[in-house]
């Protein structure tokens, strides 16, 4: 084998490597649990959330109350199917999401359409992006920026 074949090998394993690592979800040990208006109280995790279908909200605008506002763009997890699955009330008329940091705040159904429990952001995962706001956030198009929920622990349905 010649060195220029062998080069040619040794780029090709490490562009093959450095691909894999960009695509790999992050591991992590997180649960999102949701409890309420619930027939079926439910905990997923992080892993099993990574496996769902995941829906693309792309130019999503941030309306925020700090800074200057934006555009983004998210993917995860219909918070609609994580409701259903968990078998929430079906005349709920609000959710309270919990943070890791004691931070909670009721939304109101409306205020949900469209809502997922985002993983990535703008194509990355958020827990490698921004650990800090990982690993998962819930992103609720309708309302402003300042009202979504990052590390999200908990969604307890209201009726």
């Amino acid at each position: 084998m010649s060195k220029i074949t062998k080069k040619i090998l040794l780029v090709f394993a490490i562009c093959t490597l450095i691909l894999t690592a960009c695509v790999s979800r992050p591991k992590v040990e997180w649960q999102l649990s949701f409890s309420g208006a619930v027939s079926n109280p439910l905990s997923v995790s992080y892993k099993e959330l990574a496996k769902m279908p995941q829906t693309d909200l792309n130019e999503v605008f941030m309306d925020k109350s700090t800074g200057e506002d934006s555009v983004g763009s998210w993917s995860g997890v219909l918070l609609a199917d994580l409701l259903t699955e968990s078998g929430a009330s079906e005349d709920f008329v609000s959710v309270t999401a919990f943070a890791a940091d004691g931070y909670a705040i009721e939304i109101t159904r409306d205020e949900l359409e469209n809502a997922i429990v985002a993983l990535k952001e703008e194509g990355e995962w958020i827990q490698n992006a921004d650990p800090e706001h990982g690993p998962i956030r819930l992103v609720c198009p309708q309302t402003p920026a300042n009202r979504w929920v990052f590390q999200l622990l908990e969604i307890q349905v209201n009726q």
